[in-house]
């Protein structure tokens, strides 16, 4: 079994020489805007799984995914070549999620700051509701009642 840091550098290594393979010698008109993402090798180097985006909708992802299929013998042949491992890995093609919900995410931000910025607004110009300090007495409020007043000195009738 094969260490962590061999796994992870044959990973960006393979990236490497996907992204090279996919620019220079894959042709397919069915690949789209490709953005590698990332690469994940088993500890044992046997399999690598490559994450990736495509840049459009719907169609255009599912025509990449098909084409990045089809290129897949191409692209582990040019891997086994260029990285000189035992046995070559096989290669897995997964859609990357992670761009997608990270749009979620800022658009969840966005209209929560929007929300903060309606609720200053509308605070700014809020007056509070009934007195500052609802427990005060006025002095002549403790005179009529026969109380005294804790917030005025002894003797000061005013």
């Amino acid at each position: 079994m094969a260490d962590v840091a061999r796994a992870r550098k044959l990973a960006v290594r393979i990236r490497e020489i996907i992204a090279e393979t996919l620019r220079t010698q894959v042709k397919d008109p069915r690949l789209g805007m490709v953005t590698l993402t990332d690469v994940r090798v088993t500890p044992d180097l046997r399999e690598a799984t490559v994450f990736y985006t495509v840049l459009g909708d719907a169609g255009e992802q599912q025509a990449s995914a098909m084409a990045l299929e089809s290129a897949k013998g191409v692209l582990r042949a040019q891997v086994g070549r260029q990285t000189g491992v035992k046995f070559t890995p096989t290669l897995a093609f997964v859609p990357d999620r992670i761009p997608d919900s990270a749009r979620q995410i800022d658009e969840i931000l966005e209209r929560a700051h929007q929300a903060d910025a309606e609720v200053q607004r509308v605070a700014a110009g809020a007056s509070p509701a009934g007195d500052a300090d609802p427990y005060r007495r006025p002095a002549e409020d403790i005179d009529r009642l026969g109380g005294t007043d804790v917030d005025r000195p002894a003797g000061d009738a005013s």
